[in-house]
This record gives C-alpha cells, structure tokens and sequence, in this order.
C-alpha cells in the first residue's frame, strides 16, 4: 500500500468551523482513501476542544496528536491564525497516548513513554507534543531511553504573555499535558536537525538561576546585560515587543563537553529570563545571534540529514518544526525556511508544520535532547520491498 500524504487548512469564526474545513480539504486531495492517521497544528486563539470536534467530525476515530502555534505552515506557506491538518495513508498504525501529568512530571511522563516503546518491539517511530510553557523536557528527555527508533518531538506555543497553549491526542485536548503517537508499519522515518544561530563575541557566566528563572548574568539582572549589548534601557525589555523579542537571542550555554542554544521565552518584570529549560549557576554562556542565511542552510541541513535515512526512497511527507525565533528573524521573508527544505526535499512533497517554544531530537548515540532555536524536519516514506 503506496504511502499518500494530504494538507488542508483553514480560518474561520471559531475553531470547529476552522478545523472541520480543514479536515475537507485535506480529505479531497486524498481521495477515496481513509487515512491512517492525522496530525492537527491549530492557532492558540482557537478552543482546543472545537478545532478537535470540527476534525473528529469527518475523521471519526482516525488517530490524532496535534499542538498549538501562532503560525502553522504548508508547502503554500505560512497560515497564522488557522488550522493545519495533515493526513496519512498507506500502511501505518498509529497508537496515540495522552499524558496529562506532563507538568506536573517530566521525568515521570517521560518514563511512561519508555514503558511504551520498551513494550513496542515494531515500533517505527515516537512523536509527541508537549506543553512549552509548563513542565521540564529536560527531565522529560532524560527519563527517555537511547533507541534506534526515530523519536521527535517539539513544546507547543501561543500567547507568550498569557502562557496558554495546549496539545491534542484522540478526542483528548488541554494544557500541561503530552500528546504522542507510535507509529509502526512498512514505512521508513527519518529525523534531521539544524540551527542557524552563531556566537558574536560576548560572554556571560550564570550567577543566579532557579527553576526556568535566569536570574542574573555576572551578577547583573540579565534585562540590565541585554540592556548594555543592545541600547535599549533595562525596564523596557520587560514589555513587548522586547519581553518576546529577547528570544532573538537566546545564549549558548556549556553542558559538559558540548554548547546547547537555550532562548528566554520572555522577560520578567523583575530583569529575569524567563526560560523552558533550568539552566545551572556558574555556567559559562554566549551570546549566539542569528541570520536569513545561516537559517535557510540549517534548514537544507535539516531535510538532507532527514533524507538520509529514507535509503534514497522518495519522502510522501514531511513535518517541519520549526522554533518561533525564526518566525521573528524571518518577518521580511516570510516562509523562506519552507522553500530552503522543499529546495531539498522537492516542490511536490506535502509539508505541515507550526512554529514551537522548543524541539525534541535525538543526538549523539540516539539520545533524545531539547533543543531550542532549531529546525526539526521529519520524513516520512514507504519502506520498498
């Protein structure tokens, strides 16, 4: 059974209408075909429970994992405020799981979701969706084992300034929780990641942090050291646009032998950042600084990295993740990291993707790892005989 992909997307009053004509569209570029499964990238703006109604509606009991964004994409473009449904079909089994506790645990979520893949021998694929405002996917990827099968995962967005988004598994919808999917099936996954952030220069080492607070930056609120690299006056990096435009800038930070890319989601009244991830005292940091060039060759790394694990079979799908800084960094061109993947990729490949608070892949030796900052780019092909 031949692998087929469709997109549809739509805006609408409310998020049932949004998501039932959505699903339409999808389902007519599919055909007679009854999809396998679906994944759902809808805005914030919209109730979770109706964009899931509107789909489940003409989809019945297909299985589902979605997320919120801001901005959700096709291989048209960007659609802020819409929904983005993309179905499968061919021969896939999707499993999905709803993780409520995420919040609450990472650590006990993500021991939950090894349980899964340890009891799922033919597993082909882990994708989960996970809430990018609350919970530690620090811990959550540390409770996950190192495995050969292809894992990949990203943190929900939407109202920066509120702190609301939320997921979607089956019927099942809400914030703090997980959503995820195994997929099994003669079908190849494949995962590829890429950043185009650079370090410029200056360096910082951690002096306060506590919990996802970055507290002080030698010594300093971290508003006031921002404040000195850029000009403008401390107590107005604690109100849009610069409390959400700090992620533009996000630091490189030293974990053991290697340097991680971690960006504030916001900036607090107080001077401090407020990050999706701990960040250690005593830390050394950089200043990392990104560009429309170095963007668009990490998302052409991203899709030929994806690429190489299809063994040169043709990609049906692919799902871009892709991190809400470049949604900002490439406001005058936008959708420019959709054309550098389809460059690789192909025209013809359907893609569906939003932009996200963070991104899950896996690293050296298959050890799963947040990343923020990144492009994550999945493929998805039929395994040939």
């Amino acid at each position: 059974m031949t692998l087929r992909a469709a997109t549809g997307y739509a805006q609408a009053l409310n998020g049932r209408e949004a998501g039932l004509q959505a699903t339409h569209h999808a389902l007519n570029s599919l055909g007679s075909a009854n999809p396998s499964m679906g994944f759902i990238i809808a805005s914030h703006q919209y109730q979770a429970r109706e964009v899931v109604n509107g789909a489940s509606s003409l989809l019945g009991d297909t299985p589902l994992i979605g997320l919120s964004s801001p901005v959700g994409f096709s291989s048209r473009g960007l659609h802020p405020n819409s929904v983005v449904v993309a179905l499968l079909y061919g021969d896939v089994e999707a499993e999905t799981y709803w993780m409520p506790g995420y919040a609450q645990s990472g650590r006990e979520t993500g021991s939950r979701l090894a349980k899964q893949l340890e009891d799922r021998k033919d597993a082909k694929a882990l994708l989960f969706f996970a809430d990018g405002f609350n919970g530690d996917a620090d811990q959550l990827c540390a409770s996950l084992p190192q495995t050969d099968v292809a894992l990949a995962g990203a943190l929900s967005s939407g109202d920066l300034h509120t702190g609301h988004s939320y997921q979607l598994a089956g019927p099942q919808s809400g914030n703090g929780a997980l959503a995820g999917a195994m997929l099994r099936g003669d079908l190849r996954v494949g995962v590829g990641y890429a950043h185009g952030w650079n370090p410029v220069g200056s360096h910082f080492r951690v002096t306060r942090s506590r919990g996802f607070w970055l507290r002080t930056l030698d010594g300093r609120p971290a508003s006031e050291t921002y404040a000195q690299l850029f000009g403008h006056p401390a107590r107005e990096w604690a109100f849009p646009p610069l409390s959400h435009l700090a992620r533009l800038y996000p630091l490189g930070v030293e974990q053991g032998d290697q340097i991680v890319v971690r960006a504030p989601i916001r900036v607090e009244a107080d001077g401090s950042f407020r990050m999706n991830a701990p960040v250690r005292d005593g830390a050394d940091a950089y200043l990392l600084v990104g560009n429309r060039d170095s963007c668009e060759k990490a998302a052409q790394q991203a899709a030929q990295q994806a690429l190489q694990a299809m063994n040169g079979d043709k990609p049906a799908f692919a799902l871009v993740l892709v991190d809400v800084a470049w949604e900002m960094l490439l406001k005058s061109h936008p959708a420019a990291e959709i054309a550098a993947v389809q460059d690789i990729l192909g025209r013809d490949v359907p893609i569906a993707g939003g932009y996200t608070l963070g991104q899950i892949a896996q690293g050296k030796n298959a050890v799963p790892q947040l990343l923020n900052q990144h492009i994550v780019v999945v493929v998805f092909a039929d395994r040939k005989k």
